[in-house]
């Protein structure tokens, strides 16, 4: 009787015992970032949605509700509908464009090329740059007039319209658009491409590093090629590698602005606009204010639809 008592005043001392003076410091440390993030993340998400269900379409505010109206009438637009396009098929090449490339860039390196650092830092190198500089240098590049076309047109006697052409391919039309990859979306993908292939070829060539060069000696003792050796025994284990990959640059695509708006801007008809291009000029140009927050919810809800099963999944596999 006197041991179980004596175990329960233990415990109950356990429970009460004070919280350390780390954790608390590691708490006011910690407090000031807190704050800030509840303020100017959760914050301005909480009021820009609230704005989304306004009737602030001017520059006099005006908060009365009027539900989902905003969403209603941006998802009728020929602009929005372009933006989806332009959006679904830039993030499915652009992604395709960097996983490849980078998987292909990234074994040749893992060749044990001489001058091996020369290339990984060439290939490396669009990444210091923003966004903004990249699109100002491709589209000086790709300019129909200066750029490419003058040795294309020397070499080929060909001159495409690069990021000023209109044309859709194919042409199906579906609800105000025509359904198909926009050309002059192209160049966009490239300069994208180029700028984020570094770093897919960074994440594969770590992965590439990492693997025991005993398993290759095991796979050569069994009659298996190079080749053979790369697609079934060494890519197979840069799945997870391949998966946050796509994961960061599905990030990227979805709400791709910077490149955009100082390469192309809208585009005629559209063929180059995105989301968030028209959501800062719905807003700020506009003075739509309320559509403008509405687009910026399709924009979050699309992100997290992606981004926060993978955050998850992350987690899982850490615990």
């Amino acid at each position: 009787m006197e041991a179980t008592n004596t175990q329960k005043r233990d415990t109950l001392r356990q429970k009460k015992k004070p919280v350390s003076k780390d954790k608390v410091l590691a708490f006011l440390f910690l407090l000031p970032s807190l704050i800030l993030i509840a303020v100017f993340v959760y914050g301005f998400i909480g009021w820009t949605g609230y704005v989304s269900v306004s009737n602030w379409n001017q520059l006099i505010p005006d908060m009365s509700f009027v539900g989902l109206d905003n969403f209603s009438s941006i998802f009728q637009t020929f602009r929005f509908q372009s933006d989806l396009r332009n959006m679904l098929f830039f993030t499915v090449f652009f992604i395709a464009g960097v996983v490849i490339l980078g998987q292909f860039l990234a074994v040749l390196i893992d060749q044990k090329l001489k001058g091996e650092s020369i290339f990984r830092n060439i290939f490396l190198f669009p990444m210091a740059l923003s966004f903004v500089v990249t699109g100002v240098v491709w589209r000086w590049v790709l300019n129909p007039d200066t750029g490419m076309n003058i040795i294309l047109d020397g070499l080929f006697g060909w001159t495409p319209g690069w990021y000023t052409d209109t044309t859709i391919v194919p042409t199906l039309q579906i609800g105000q658009i025509d359904f198909g990859i926009p050309l002059a979306l192209i160049a966009v993908m490239i300069a994208a491409i180029w700028q984020m292939t570094g770093f897919s070829l960074a994440m594969y060539l770590a992965g590439l590093r990492g693997i025991p060069e005993e398993l290759r000696e095991a796979a050569r003792m069994d009659g298996a090629t190079e080749r053979q050796i790369y697609f079934k025994v060494i890519l197979p284990q840069l799945q997870p590698i391949t998966f946050g990959v796509i994961v960061m640059m599905l990030h990227i695509s979805l709400k791709i602005f910077d490149l955009i708006y100082t390469m192309t801007g809208p585009g005629a008809n559209f063929v180059t606009d995105m989301p968030a291009v028209n959501m800062f000029e719905t807003t700020f140009r506009g003075n739509y204010y309320a559509e403008g927050a509405a687009i910026a919810i399709v924009l979050l809800v699309l992100v997290a639809i992606f981004i926060v099963p993978y955050l998850i999944k992350s987690r899982k596999g850490e615990a």
